[in-house]
């Protein structure tokens, strides 16, 4: 399955507010890593970028490494200002040549992605002006959406609102204008291919998503290395860039930052903890210990 970085649904997640319960929810518990030098710790635990509020992932494990670190890193902090936002995913999710994202494609894609948006309750021509990987993204968001998950009742508001409440320090890996500008540097032929692999996908979304979710909850990573990661091997640059590339920036700031004292939470996407080519897999290669953390 094809997921994406908080960019790509960032739009979304602003435009689809949460309807998050406060009543008592049902406890689930993703998995959270550890790594260690004689002056650091550095915690990671893997994200699921849009939920749905129902479910209470924010304690045990989470909570105790959360609350053990004086800062925490993101992948992208959203701006508080979704103009700010939206201007931000225009600049590199519009096509400034004036060809229509139909033009791109063949009879049967176009077809099926007509199909997709209105099915998402979107008018299909409201995106003729965007470039085939904003299509693929936000195809998925949308779908995603209709199940009742957002970005506002994600982990990431909540870690980032529980950061600034607290005092913690609050930084991000890469920021949103970074993820954005690496999905609008693919090759468009692999923008394509991205996009027909997304709409294979959603199609599946309603038996798949719940296995994906229980999947994250129970901190099964072969499971999510299966959904999210093996598919994106069908389109070796989306791969490259969205997971072998990234995994390998962050496992360099991973090492660089056990040089220097205190303690970190690292969260970001859980696909990027999974499988070959994951964090934890370079990680090892380089041959540092870690271990999953049980609080």
């Amino acid at each position: 399955m094809n997921w994406f970085a908080p960019a790509a649904a960032a739009v979304l997640a602003v435009l689809f507010p949460s309807n998050a319960d406060s009543r008592a929810r049902p406890d689930i518990d993703p998995a959270v890593w550890v790594v260690r030098d004689a002056d650091t710790t550095i915690y990671m635990f893997g994200t699921f970028h849009l939920l749905d509020g129902k479910s209470d992932w924010f304690n045990d494990e989470v909570r105790t490494a959360f609350d053990a670190a004086q800062e925490v890193t993101l992948e992208a902090i959203m701006p508080d200002d979704p103009r700010l936002l939206q201007a931000m995913v225009m600049k590199y999710a519009l096509d400034p040549s004036g060809r229509t994202l139909p033009e791109r494609l063949d009879a049967a894609t176009r077809t099926k992605l007509d199909q997709a948006l209105t099915a998402a309750g979107v008018e299909p021509r409201s995106f003729d002006r965007f470039k085939p990987w904003f299509a693929a993204s936000a195809l998925t968001s949308l779908s995603v959406e209709r199940h009742g998950l957002t970005g506002a009742a994600g982990p990431e508001a909540a870690i980032k609102q529980t950061a600034l409440s607290s005092g913690k320090k609050i930084s991000e890996l890469e920021g949103i204008e970074k993820q954005l500008a690496m999905f609008d540097g693919l090759p468009e032929a692999e923008q394509v291919k991205y996009l027909e692999q997304s709409l294979d996908e959603n199609s599946d979304l309603d038996k798949q998503l719940p296995v994906l979710l229980k999947a994250w909850g129970t901190g099964n990573t072969k499971k999510l290395a299966a959904m999210l990661n093996e598919g994106l091997k069908k389109t070796p640059a989306v791969y490259k860039a969205m997971f072998v590339d990234r995994n390998a920036a962050w496992t360099d700031w991973i090492v660089h930052r056990l040089d220097k004292p205190g303690t970190v939470f690292l969260a970001v996407g859980a696909g990027h903890f999974a499988g070959k080519d994951s964090v934890l897999d370079m990680l090892a290669r380089r041959g540092l210990k870690w271990k999953r953390y049980k609080g």
